[in-house]
């Protein structure tokens, strides 16, 4: 997309959240470009301006492009194995939880038509039992669609879309109506549905289950981090959330720790404080410190595991404990020699002119990742340095140089970082292979969310094919309600034609209907018996055109005249005798009888021409 369409685009969001309050800026950019583009191509506009134009001319568009950005496909009991395992493991420990009569609180975050809400909701009705639903439970269903939240509100399902519901839980809480099945009423109290932006608007809070399934993916990574943060605080400690098979909580293990990852059951983990620590042993007596502070001060710097050494004021090297002799190569013999003539004032780093700027300033100076390849060694090490003056009663007694080996972690660090990666790899890699196996008309993604988010737009064009996308079962949906409309007007057509040829073919004499340009529309098997010329060869052409033996020099003004004259609703047959030749080229006299062919609204719109020949006496 070049500068000047992402403009455009960004100027399309801008007008919905200010005139629709709709704000699409938390979704994935490339999910919202391909499902607008679709409604361009339906209007067969070429850009997001010309859109934004018909959007303000024309506001019924924006419910149709709601209907396209807010994909609405749900299904009872979908991703059986999933609700089984929710059946198997957290139900009994949600209930296990909370001691007998206390109130039970399930959020359905974006819930569509609902019919995942009323799922949940016979789950827990089989387990505690009808009076225990009723008495018990609170079950929350919040999406952004308030088209989709009126159908979820009524309850009411075709018997297709309860086809995944099992017999006996059908019978139970299901009860037919006139437009297809209800759920009781007496357990729909127990639900309640609402408007909810999980962007912006305050969560509900203290439930004990979450669910969230196919929701997260629709977000960029920003937004489903702090949806996360959202879901986190509204779950009550050791809460449940339940994901969509195309979202995952790689990133998030402080926050839940897996239940069954692989069917995206999760549990809230809480921050736990340690206490009851060993206390420190007593310090030792101020006199007994003060006789023993020499010797401890040499040990410790002799044995500190961080090389350390110290540059008198006149820079000569003052101490060096063991590490640094080691690393360093030193020995007893170079203290007192000047710094600046032993190698480690310039390697692994130049420390000379950081000693003098500290030695100035008086202040310490920190050195990171500072690398060091030496002789015989098969890796660089990696040092952080410190330059710190040393004070005493406000005087520069020294400079003191620790040397913290932080090789390890700096090989941990870019061992964790190459692990990142190849996780991420890894992860974009199972999102493409996911992608290829549920659509075959979509380009592959670079992350498992838009890699699903594509799966649910192509999963509703079969429901045998699962893994197809959302959209297109509601397309298809519409398209077979606009199929039957069709075949039934179609059929209604047929057997009007039918009864029209059936009439037609009933008259016995030659008739022959014309439009108000006095083209044929209807030539009877009397017309082509009569003149020789078949319905096929007649049909669409002007009567004047056909080579047939009817006087038109004398009948032509007369079939003007009859339809000039059709003001009268209520006008009698006109008739005149004609002198003609018939198709074997012998003379005829033919009655001609005009009648007016009229609409609904009584308006002329064309002649009928009854032909009889005349017998001779």
């Amino acid at each position: 997309m070049t500068t000047a369409e992402e403009r455009e685009f960004d100027d399309l969001l801008l007008l919905l959240k200010e005139t629709r309050g709709f704000d699409f800026t938390g979704y994935k950019r490339n999910t919202l470009i391909r499902r607008i583009a679709r409604r361009l191509e339906a209007l067969k506009l070429h850009d997001y301006g010309e859109y934004r134009d018909l959007l303000e001319l024309q506001p019924d568009e924006f419910t149709r492009l709601f209907d396209s950005l807010l994909i609405n496909v749900t299904g009872f009991f979908r991703d059986s194995a999933a609700w089984q395992r929710l059946r198997e493991t957290v139900v009994p420990a949600l209930l296990e939880q909370k001691s007998s009569g206390q109130p039970i609180r399930i959020w359905s975050a974006g819930c569509a038509t609902g019919e995942e809400t009323y799922t949940m909701a016979m789950v827990l009705a089989e387990d505690l039992g009808i009076d225990g639903f009723r008495d018990r439970v609170k079950i929350y269903g919040t999406d952004l669609d308030e088209k989709a939240l009126q159908v979820a509100r009524a309850g009411v399902y075709t018997d297709r879309t309860l086809s995944d519901v099992p017999v006996d839980l059908r019978e139970t809480y299901f009860e037919p109506v006139e437009n297809g099945f209800a759920f009781r009423r007496d357990l729909r109290r127990q639900l309640i549905f609402g408007r909810n932006d999980l962007t912006h608007d305050a969560p509900i809070s203290r439930v004990d289950l979450l669910l969230a399934r196919n929701t997260l993916m629709y977000f960029n990574t920003e937004m489903q981090l702090n949806i996360i943060r959202r879901f986190h605080f509204a779950l009550s400690d050791l809460g449940f959330l339940f994901l969509g098979k195309a979202e995952m909580l790689l990133n998030h293990s402080d926050k839940f720790e897996p239940v069954d990852l692989r069917m995206r059951l999760f549990r809230k983990l809480t921050t736990t404080v340690h206490g009851n620590r060993a206390p420190w042993a007593a310090a030792p007596a101020p006199a007994d410190l003060a006789s023993r502070l020499p010797t401890l001060a040499a040990v410790a710097l002799t044995s500190g595991p961080v090389a350390q050494i110290v540059v008198d004021v006149p820079g000569n090297l003052a101490l060096a404990n063991s590490k640094a002799e080691t690393l360093f190569n030193l020995n007893p013999r170079d203290i007192g020699r000047p710094f600046q003539d032993l190698e480690v004032s310039y390697r692994p780093v130049e420390l000379r002119s950081v000693i003098e700027r500290a030695r100035h300033d008086l202040r310490p100076i920190e050195l990171r990742d500072v690398a060091w390849h030496r002789v015989g060694m098969v890796e660089s090490g990696v040092f952080d340095v410190s330059v710190i003056p040393l004070l005493a009663s406000g005087n520069l007694v020294g400079i003191g140089i620790h040397f913290h080996d932080v090789t390890r972690y700096r090989k941990l660090r870019d061992d964790l970082e190459l692990a990142n990666r190849q996780l991420e790899q890894a992860y974009e890699e199972l999102q493409s292979l996911n992608e290829e196996l549920e659509t075959t008309n979509e380009e592959l993604q670079s992350t498992n969310e838009e890699l699903e988010t594509t799966n649910e737009e192509l999963q509703s064009t079969n429901e045998e094919l699962e893994t197809m996308n959302e959209e297109l079962q509601s397309t298809n949906d519409e398209l077979q309600h606009i199929n039957d409309a069709l075949t039934t007007r179609t059929m209604e057509l047929d057997e009007v034609n039918r009864f029209v040829s059936s009439l037609v073919r009933s008259l016995g004499d030659a008739v022959v209907v014309l439009d108000e340009e006095l083209r044929v529309l209807v030539w009877s098997p009397g017309a082509e018996e009569l003149w020789g010329v078949r319905a096929e060869e007649a049909m669409g052409f002007s009567l004047a055109a056909l080579d047939i033996g009817l006087p038109l020099e004398k009948l032509a003004p007369r079939l003007r005249t009859t339809l000039a004259d059709g003001s009268g609703p209520q006008d009698e047959t006109q008739k005149l005798v004609l002198d003609a030749v018939n198709r074997r080229g012998r003379p005829t006299a033919l009655a001609v009888q005009l009648s007016h062919l009229r609409a609904e609204d009584d308006t002329v719109q064309g002649l009928i021409m009854v032909m009889d020949i005349v017998e001779s006496e």
